[in-house]
């Protein structure tokens, strides 16, 4: 019985005896428990053991022979798998080909790398600009690499923009990235959103969390068509795009809304908000990051199944919909996460961590809450977590659509600051009921302003 013990001992102790392993496997399962546990190879192992392996039948058998290959670090076995890189009829060991070839970091490798930046899949293409970027200052590579900037594909795109032509003024806020203005903290303005971001600065926000008004389904907002309605939304979040930080969430819930019919004689129409403004977010420079499903209780929805029950004939089912979209955006940019996160000293990282149990899958049930003054009310619990999992203590959270401002009651709560707009007295009055806790006196304690008085503070602050 072969065993990885006992193939140790033979790269240690017995290079031939390991040969003759090799050669003499009678079954594709034996041959694939040893080179799939060959490990790290010593420098004298020749690779040439391995090369009728690259034609076998079985794939599982070649992908492992190109692993092992890609160990060797031997510049003679470049050819071998740049054809197996081109050729192989599976795509998963053309890939490996491509990265063993990345792994040898042999200058010889450039020519072949080179050649596979001109096949079809973008897999191989990464794979190879991934190894190319070890000599990206070599004059070939340079000038091969940066013509990439026009593939079609996005993420070739977005590797060879960072790596040649990064945007080094990215950043237009006159503040650091951990701060935001005094006179946005824990302010709630009275007015149409809109107007009110002409005069935020730009990224002066960490956070934004909102539900824009659901297309004339409540009184509030009622638009003259569809794609008034879309427009009016780009309006808004290109805004939010502006005033947000390099590199921070915006994140949005909505769902697809039903218009009832006129008559029965008429069809209802039902509008799929979240797949229709997406492309808009996009174009603007949001990039999507993740779809968060809330789920509600059946029992807190309108029945759309009664008819459905009673005939049950096909065509005319309708089911509940328990389920509203929270999309994650992030602003567009070079940096990684892991420079956000290290704008923040050591101490205010380890207080914000997330600990305890936490929803770990893109489901989260939470039951709705209902409000007399306003009908569409933010469930706390939502809030406390979208703010916990995307800010940190002292950050700025914004909602263009504060409603009854749940997410400015969450965001005390937690220790972050925030920045509402609402242009519905009757909600600005509700937002004053659920946020005004502290002491006038407190520098903290929420201020309630028009867009005038806003535009006022703006400009004393600059």
């Amino acid at each position: 019985m072969i065993s990885k013990q006992y193939i140790d001992e033979l790269k240690s102790n017995n290079i031939n005896e390991l040969y003759k392993l090799i050669q003499n496997c009678n079954q594709n399962k034996e041959l694939l428990f040893v080179l799939s546990n060959l490990g790290r190879l010593p420098d004298q192992f020749e690779g040439e053991y391995l090369l009728p392996f690259l034609k076998s039948p079985n794939d599982n058998i070649r992908l492992w022979t190109v692993k092992n290959m890609g160990k060797l670090k031997n510049g003679n076995y470049l050819q071998k798998l740049s054809e197996v890189a081109q050729n192989d009829k599976n795509s998963m060991i053309r890939r490996e080909a491509t990265s063993s070839i990345g792994r040898m970091r042999n200058p010889k490798a450039i020519p072949f790398l080179l050649e596979l930046l001109k096949v079809d899949d973008p897999k191989i293409i990464l794979q190879s600009i991934r190894a190319l970027l070890v000599f990206k200052y070599n004059s070939d590579v340079k000038r091969e690499l940066s013509q990439l900037i026009n593939h079609p594909n996005e993420m070739v795109q977005m590797v060879i923009r960072k790596e040649y032509f990064p945007n080094k003024s990215l950043s237009k806020s006159k503040f650091h990235h951990i701060e935001s203005p005094k006179s946005m903290q824990n302010t709630v303005v009275y007015g149409d959103v809109i107007e009110t971001l002409k005069y935020v600065p730009d990224e002066s926000i960490h956070l934004t969390f909102t539900s824009p008004p659901y297309y004339n389904a409540r009184d509030y907002s009622i638009y003259q068509s569809y794609q008034q309605y879309l427009k009016f939304l780009a309006e808004v979040f290109k805004e939010v795009h502006r005033v947000t930080k390099e590199g921070r969430f915006f994140i949005l819930n909505t769902s697809p809304i039903i218009i009832p019919r006129i008559s029965r004689q008429h069809s209802s129409k039902r509008y799929p908000i979240p797949f229709d403004i997406h492309p808009y977010l996009i174009d603007m420079g949001w990039e999507f990051i993740d779809d968060i499903i809330w789920i509600k209780p059946e029992t807190s929805v309108k029945n759309r199944n009664a008819g459905f029950l009673q005939h049950r004939k096909p065509l005319g089912y309708k089911p509940n919909p328990v389920t509203e979209y929270v999309m994650v955006y992030r602003k567009k940019t070079d940096k990684l996460l892991d420079w956000n996160i290290k704008q923040y000293d050591i101490k205010l990282i380890n207080e914000c961590r997330v600990n305890g149990n936490y929803e770990t899958s893109n489901a989260w049930e939470i039951d709705p809450v209902f409000d007399k003054v306003h009908s569409a009310v933010f469930p706390i619990e939502l809030c406390n977590r979208i703010i916990t999992f995307y800010s940190y203590k002292k950050d700025l959270v914004f909602d263009p659509f504060a409603g009854s401002g749940t997410l400015g009651k969450a965001a005390q709560n937690l220790g972050r600051n925030f920045f509402l707009t609402e242009k519905e007295r009757d909600y600005v009055k509700l937002i004053k009921q659920n946020v005004t806790d502290k002491p006038l006196f407190d520098e903290n304690a929420p201020r309630f302003v028009t867009i005038e008085q806003f535009k006022e503070l703006i400009e004393n602050e600059k």
